[in-house]
């Protein structure tokens, strides 16, 4: 009886993965970052207006938001309960600004 051929074993296989490199900040449309958001479109217009919403940047006449400035928005909009003081702060906040 003849042996079984020898198998390489799935360490032998694996490729090296390419360095993953930095990418530069990816910027979105109003449309695309209320939908990153799942906000309405209007509601980021209207926070430009009044305040309170991410930073956004202007090039020429378009808007555009970086993902990361979007992330810390919502990053600073994070509560563990209700009755946490600072949301019971920003909650008023909100309120008072209406």
């Amino acid at each position: 009886m003849r042996p079984a051929p020898a198998r390489p074993s799935a360490v032998d296989t694996v490729t090296p993965q390419p360095a993953v490199t930095a990418q530069p900040p990816r910027y979105l449309t109003n449309d695309e970052a209320a939908h990153y958001l799942r906000l309405s479109p209007r509601t980021l217009e209207k926070q430009r207006v009044l305040g309170g919403g991410p930073r956004f940047r202007k090039f020429g006449r378009r808007v555009m938001y970086a993902a990361a400035d979007l992330d810390a928005w919502a990053d600073q909009r994070s509560f563990e309960a209700t009755s946490d003081p600072e949301y019971a702060e920003h909650h008023s906040a909100d309120s008072r600004a209406r």
